[in-house]
């Protein structure tokens, strides 16, 4: 059975360059493969990893509702190949970019599906991480409803940490955490503001630590480069990698 970590937050707070980061973390560690799931509307977890991505999911769904192109192939057959050719392989995990409906009309079918295949797939890797957009769609609609762990990640604003709170409460709605929810509070410059403090502590989040506004992010974001490549003295890197174990089992 795959672990499933679910990435989650509001836009702006970092959260895919956290993911790279986490990503790269299991890789070094031994934890391979894993799959790396782009569940975010605004996919570009394929550029904060370096990766060129062709097909998505969501261009299978759209074939499949349409009855697909293909003679002699069903449409299980066609979904599956499909699904296949969307991973991008690299080195310790494989990539697969979720993408979304493009046409009005029910998707449901076709999304149950695809959700079938996504379980099938799964079960080749340890680890699934999970780059999500912040209403956690794909979440709920798309893949398993067994989250071990959602990371929560935020800027140190209050309304970041209110974000974080509504997401962890969505979770729970929705019946999709088995484990734990835990935050990180990213691009830290001067702690936390005592309302900060405050929304974090009479809301139950758990906060497992803080991730230091970083020159060399900035810069990599700038230039267009992999921040999935950071140097080893990158101090986001060295705090993320202190707190990425307190989220495995």
């Amino acid at each position: 059975m795959s672990f499933l970590i679910a990435m989650a937050g509001k836009g702006g707070t970092g959260k895919t360059t956290v993911a790279a980061m986490f990503l790269r973390y299991l890789v070094e560690h031994g934890k391979t493969p894993v799959l790396a799931v782009d569940a975010d509307a605004n996919s570009n977890f394929n550029e904060v990893l370096g990766l060129q991505v062709e097909h998505t999911v969501g261009e299978a769904r759209e074939e499949m509702k349409k009855g697909g192109g293909l003679v002699d192939i069903t449409k299980d057959q066609l979904i599956e190949m499909r699904i296949n050719q969307s991973l991008v392989e690299a080195d310790g995990f494989d990539l697969i970019v979720m993408g979304q409906p493009e046409g009005p009309g029910c998707y449901c079918a076709a999304n149950n599906l695809v959700a079938h295949y996504m379980d099938v797939l799964s079960k080749n890797y340890p680890y699934i991480l999970m780059d999500n957009e912040a209403g956690m769609e794909h979440l709920s609609r798309l893949t398993t409803k067994n989250v071990d762990r959602l990371v929560l990640v935020s800027d140190p604003s209050w309304r970041g940490i209110q974000a974080a709170r509504r997401l962890q409460d969505l979770a729970k709605q929705l019946n999709i955490l088995k484990g734990k929810a835990a935050l990180i509070v990213n691009r830290a410059t001067n702690g936390l503001s005592p309302k900060a403090q405050a929304e974090i502590e009479t809301q139950d989040l758990d906060l497992i630590g803080m991730i230091p506004d970083d020159p060399l992010v900035a810069e990599y974001d700038s230039e267009g480069r992999p921040t999935f490549n950071l140097p080893p003295e990158s101090s986001a890197l060295k705090a993320a990698y202190a707190i990425f174990p307190k989220l495995l089992p």
